[in-house]
């Protein structure tokens, strides 16, 4: 069944599981055509066949978000974008399982992090933006719209995971803070302030994750957030009170919360 009668022409980072893949397959309809990045090869055939046996066309890229030339290439070549889905991301525990939550943590895991998380937003949006400033103005009056997945993460100073959470906060304040300027130009941002979401990522987490939600609850979400034209797309909103509260607390005070309870969780 369609979900929307607005996206025709969709691409999706990281659509090869998590969040990614159930927005495909929540959007996946007759003439709905899905243009699905990731690097799992495999995966993504899977996920195709999925989107297909649904009614979409669908086009499939293995590539690495990382790789600017490479994902300004297939973002310029696929034409017409309707909707644009930057949800490819890593965190600790998706870097090195082995590493998940050590402090501090290595230089080379805070790189790559930063790399996929921020970087490879910016290789999905930009172009898309530039792709979006060329389109005619559709049925609804707008060019296109773009959203990017964040976290409630990214309203912490959290000791847990100090470079996922920066990443995050660096999405959201850049997804945020440009779509203001964008919308004058019929081009909707949309920033994704999702908690904890039962995906391939956070089945490697090890430790209580309050407020856990299903994949298909928030693909269904984050559409009609996107739909709605809301800049910030906050989900479960308790969490992200619970977050902003936290925030202010001195950072001190924090961290002598979060370590004991990580040294004590890393030895069980």
């Amino acid at each position: 069944m369609m979900r929307n009668k607005t996206f025709h022409s969709i691409l999706i980072t990281g659509a090869s599981s998590g969040v990614g893949r159930v927005v495909a397959l929540y959007l996946a309809a007759p003439d709905v055509r899905l243009f699905l990045g990731g690097r799992n090869q495999t995966n993504l055939e899977k996920v195709a066949d999925e989107c297909k046996s649904l009614g979409a066309v669908v086009e499939m890229k293995s590539l690495d978000v990382c790789d600017r030339q490479g994902m300004e290439e297939w973002i310029y070549s696929v034409g017409h974008l309707d909707f644009v889905l930057a949800c490819a991301g890593v965190s600790i525990g998706t870097v090195d399982a082995t590493s998940q939550h050590t402090l501090p943590e290595s230089s080379d895991k805070i790189r790559q992090i930063m790399r996929t998380n921020i970087d490879g937003v910016l290789n999905t949006v930009l172009p898309a933006i530039e792709v979006m400033r060329q389109q005619n103005l559709n049925s609804d009056d707008i060019r296109g719209r773009i959203a990017a997945v964040a976290s409630v993460a990214g309203f912490v100073n959290s000791a847990w995971a100090p470079s996922y959470c920066a990443s995050k906060s660096a999405v959201d304040r850049f997804m945020v803070s440009s779509g203001g300027s964008l919308e004058k130009l019929d081009i909707y941002l949309s920033s994704i302030c999702c908690g904890f979401i039962r995906t391939p990522m956070t089945a490697n987490h090890k430790f209580k994750m309050p407020g856990l939600m299903d994949a298909d609850t928030a693909a269904k979400l984050i559409v009609q957030g996107v739909l709605s034209k809301k800049r910030r797309i906050i989900f479960p909103v308790w969490m992200v009170v619970l977050a902003r509260m936290i925030d202010l607390l001195p950072v001190t005070l924090l961290e002598k919360l979060y370590l004991p309870y990580l040294e004590k969780n890393h030895k069980n």
